[in-house]
Parts: C-alpha cells; structure tokens; sequence
C-alpha cells in the first residue's frame, strides 16, 4: 500500500508543476501533506513531519547557501569569476575544459559536501561556460558528477562513512578502492554522457548570459579585474579549512568522527564544519573582493543582498523536497522496503545495490537510504563472507541511483541550471542512475579479484 501512496504521490507533485503550473514549493508541501494522510499518518503529526523535514534541511543549508551566495556574487560582481574563467581556458584551451572542470570538482567533491561544492563552483563554471562560449550543461554535468561520485564513494564524506563504519569496513581502503569506482564513473556519467544528454534534451543546451540563481555576469576589462591567485583563493576559501580537517582527521583518527573532541581536535572540527567555513570565507570575502577592491561597504552590502535574494526560492524548493522525505521515512515506506527484501536470494553485492535503490527511490536521501541497506545487510555479508569494502561501495553506488522530486539534490540541479522538471528528468536523474550502474559494474568486477 506504502507503494501505491508513493507512486501516486509523485505523479500528483509532476502534475501539480507541471500541468497546473503550481508554485514547485506550494506543490510539495501540498503533496507531502496528501501523501501522508494517504499513509495513514495521524493527521495531528503532518505539521510537526514536515516542519523536522524542513528543519533538518535547512539548519546548516540555510548559511552554507546563504554565504556561498554572496561569496560567489562578491567574486562575480569584482570580475573575479571573469579573471578565473580567462585563465583557465587559456591554460585548458576549449577543447580540454571540461577535464578542468572533472579534476577541480573531484578534488573539492572530496572534502565539501555535495551542496556547498556546488554553490562555489557554479559561478566560476558558469563564467568559463560564457566566455568560452559553451552551454553551462556542457560542462556543468561534469561537474555535478564529480561532485556526486565522490559523495558516494569516498570517505570522509559522511554517508560513505557512515556506511562503512556500520559494516566494519577499513576507511582507508574504503577510500582507495572507492577512487578507482568513482574514476570511470565520473568519466562515463560526466563528459560520456553529456554527448547523449544533448540529443534527449536539446533545447536545454543554450548559451545563457545570465541564470536566475545568481543574476548576470556583468563584461569586464581583464586588466581591472583581480588577480587569479587571489580570485581563485576566495571562491575556494572553504574548501582549505575542510580539507585541512579531512587530512587532519585522516592522518590522526583514521577519518573517524570524534563525538566529543577536545584541545586541537576540537579546533579543528570546527574550522572543518562547512558553516563555520562559510563564515569565515564570507569575511575575508567582503575584504578581497569589497574593501580591498575600493569598494564601499555599502556597495558590498547591496551586492549580499541581492544574492540572497537569488536563492530564496531555491532554499524553499529544498526544504519542501525535505518535508515530503521526511513525510515518507515517518509514513513508512523505509520499513516497506526492509520487508519487501527481507526473503530475496541474489548475490550480496547485487543486493546490498537493489536494496540501496529501492530505498533511495522511495525516501529520496542517500544517507538514509545508505544507512538503512547498511543495517539491513550486516547479517547477510557474514553469513556470506562477502568483502565488508565491496559491500560499502556497492551500498554507495545504490544511494546515488534514480534522484528525482523527492531528492534535495534534483531541485537544486533544477534551480541552478534553470531546466525545467522534464529536463531535470532527463538529465540529473539519467547520470545519477548511470553512477549507481557503473559503480556496482566495477565493484562487481572488483570482487573477481578481491
């Protein structure tokens, strides 16, 4: 029955945006709110499911969105992102962009979370995107999969650490092995697949010259603007905190999350926190680009606000596609899945996955679906023997299979790249599922020699 509520939930949410061109947030809550009735949910929790939905959504979101914002409309409106764009493409040349774009957004992919990676690097692949010339999509796809693989796979990332503790599996191996599946993934759903998506979504490959979730790029004179050094510096600036955290955690606990650290260790997870990271990236942000510039601090606090005013709606989006999660996890559908596959005689590789995929498709989180399969598998792989490493990695290929309205990760693909619900569809969704394949091919492969 859980099955049926869903699968008409869904349709009801596309038809809502789609055919009656309701307000996508609107749509959502009105959905999440149907949907659990239809679940059987006591109708005096709906307000309280959606509102820890939407809380838990939006707690950290709300300033790591926020600041990445300003901080990416700070560097934009001094000519920074230009600067960037410049370089690189003179560095790259045309025909190799997109491999910059892969390399840049593995590496951060690494220590930011998918979120805020996406928020520091979509002003500067938007302006290589228009001073080259190019569809955003034709190098933005690459570097939503970079960023998603290495969500999946690697450690310290929270779900593929979360996953890999709860199996008993090695980080460090976790880590090692987890590179060498996301590699061919990354290179199959990224550039592989952007070739495709241009023939299923044509008309989304356009040259934009300005996007509702951060304005548009002004033209500049290469010789006011600042220097690359410094540009790239600040749009980046979060990312040296977080990874000087990961490396730290890494080298001194195993990548392992302390849960009341003191001293140092205490320092550091702090400064390693993406809030506190944005923080602080913000401040010297107003300096580099504001102040330092001969900007008025006026003219710096009109240039915030206007990029809070960009992402407004996008934070709304993605606390309504948390509120219907939340409203599915708490109707549950988590525990209709746990039944459904309590009795299935496959590989445990290949069930981990479909557990994994089933779980994802119905709650729409990773983690929790990550997390959920972790608990459901232990007996089997060891009544099996089957590689705890393998297990996790073929649990993280699942987690990141068929993304769609009930995801956070689909509306901001959404928002970010202005598509429609169709070509969000067609596209996010497609390469999303085109990971989770090719990662349980390679781990599947994997285990012939492991």
């Amino acid at each position: 029955m859980q099955f049926v509520v869903l699968l008409l939930g869904i349709l009801l949410l596309l038809f809502l945006i789609i055919k009656v061109k309701l307000n996508t947030f609107v749509s959502l809550i009105v959905t999440s709110i149907l949907v659990a009735l239809g679940l059987g949910m006591n109708p005096a929790e709906i307000a309280d499911t959606i509102k820890e939905g939407i809380g838990s959504s939006l707690g950290e979101l709300a300033i790591v969105f926020g600041f990445g914002a300003m901080i990416g409309r700070l560097v934009s409106d001094a000519g920074g992102s230009y600067r960037i764009a410049k370089t690189l493409i003179n560095l790259f040349g045309k025909k190799r962009l997109q491999l910059a774009v892969v390399v840049a957004s593995f590496i951060i992919g690494m220590s930011m979370f998918f979120e805020v990676g996406m928020v520091l690097l979509i002003p500067i692949v938007f302006a290589i995107a228009l001073e080259a010339e190019v569809p955003l999509l034709y190098l933005g796809i690459s570097m939503a999969t970079a960023l998603s693989a290495t969500q999946g796979f690697l450690p310290p990332q929270p779900a593929p650490t979360a996953v890999a503790s709860a199996l008993g599996a090695n980080l460090g191996m976790v880590l090692m092995v987890g590179i060498v599946v996301a590699i061919p993934c990354v290179a199959i759903a990224g550039p592989l697949f952007t070739i495709f998506a241009k023939k299923i979504a044509p008309d989304a490959f356009v040259v934009k010259k300005s996007l509702p979730a951060f304005g548009e790029v002004k033209e500049y004179n290469i010789d006011e603007t600042p220097g690359f050094g410094i540009s790239a510096f600040t749009s980046l600036f979060p990312v040296v905190f977080m990874m000087l955290s990961t490396i730290y955690s890494l080298a001194l606990h195993g990548g392992k999350t302390l849960k009341h650290p003191q001293g140092l260790d205490a320092v550091v997870s702090m400064l390693g926190n993406p809030m506190i990271a944005m923080v602080i990236a913000l401040i010297f942000a107003v300096w580099s680009m504001g102040i330092h510039r001969g900007r008025t601090m006026a003219q710096v606090g009109k240039t915030m606000e206007e990029a809070i005013k960009s992402i407004a709606m996008l934070l709304m989006v993605i606390g309504g596609g948390a509120a219907f999660k939340q409203v599915l996890i708490n109707g549950g559908v988590g525990d209709a899945v746990q039944s459904l596959m309590a009795h299935a005689n496959l590989s445990p590789l290949v069930l981990a996955w479909l557990i994994t995929v089933i779980l994802r498709i119905s709650l729409g989180s990773a983690t929790v679906s990550g997390m959920t399969a972790a608990g459901l598998v232990v007996p089997l792989m060891h009544s099996t023997g089957a590689n705890p490493v393998l297990m996790a990695l073929a649990i993280g290929a699942g987690s990141l299979a068929v993304s769609h309205v009930n995801d956070a990760g689909f509306w901001m693909f959404k928002e970010y790249f202005d598509l429609t619900v169709k070509q969000t569809l067609s596209i996010w969704t497609v390469l999303e599922t085109i990971i989770s394949i090719v990662g349980l091919v390679v781990v599947l492969l994997l285990s012939l020699v492991m």
